[in-house]
């Protein structure tokens, strides 16, 4: 990582865990500041942990993309089936989803590419988190897998909001929010895109982002295999 860019990534430490700590020690010294029941000591401990959690995968998340910079971000290489973790991840998120009334939807049939699955979990992960979070109650998000000539593409599309084109080059810089006033209302870290990208790009893919008043649409070009599964194996 070049000196600037280490400089720049300190500084984004810096900036991201100063306002949680400094809410934990306000909310700390005001548990201590008059005398307080066990449930509301319970009940402050709990939101410091949860606090504490998120500032736990904050940092984990930033050293992952320092990984990236420096490229040491080596993926293994196996053979796996693309649509098989987007049904993972589905599961995961089959809860939330639930709860708010949006229905998950696949389109595509088995394919293999190679790569390290866990980490494409994790982009599919953060791609269906981040759609979660935008798409209105009530609606459908839904994941595809098209199959190009050098590359499968999955596309996992959300309605919604559309998304200004002048912030659609920028979504993939670490921090970078759309609306900076969101940042605090539980809509996650600011990087997760970032470490889609750079997932993606350890496998020799892309990343690019679509949006008009339809959906938004995210879109992962990954290295295709010669062959795809035959139905049978799945």
């Amino acid at each position: 990582m070049s000196l600037p860019r280490q400089a720049n990534f300190s500084a984004d430490i810096a900036h991201e865990i100063r306002t949680p700590i400094t809410n934990l020690v306000t909310q700390t010294e005001i548990a201590l500041s008059q005398d307080r029941t066990q449930r509301e000591l319970e009940d402050v401990l709990y939101s410091s942990l949860e606090e504490y959690n998120r500032m736990t995968k904050m940092v984990s998340d930033m050293l992952f993309l320092a990984q990236a910079d420096n490229n040491q971000l080596i993926p293994d290489r196996v053979m796996f089936d693309l649509r098989a973790e987007v049904m993972k991840v589905f599961e995961f998120f089959e809860a939330w989803a639930e709860e708010r009334n949006i229905t998950l939807k696949f389109n595509g049939m088995p394919c293999l590419v190679e790569g390290d699955p866990q980490m494409f979990r994790r982009a599919i992960n953060n791609l269906l988190s981040n759609a979660l979070r935008y798409t209105p109650e009530g609606q459908a998000i839904t994941v595809s897998i098209r199959e190009q000539e050098s590359f499968f593409d999955l596309v996992i599309e959300n309605p919604g909001k559309p998304i200004p084109e002048e912030h659609l080059s920028r979504l993939f810089d670490r921090f970078y929010r759309v609306d900076p006033s969101r940042q605090r209302k539980g809509e996650g870290s600011g990087i997760g895109l970032a470490i889609v990208k750079s997932i993606v790009e350890a496998h020799h893919g892309r990343v690019q982002v679509e949006s008009d008043v339809r959906s938004t649409r995210f879109i992962l070009s990954v290295p295709r295999l010669e062959k795809m599964i035959p139905e049978t194996q799945c």
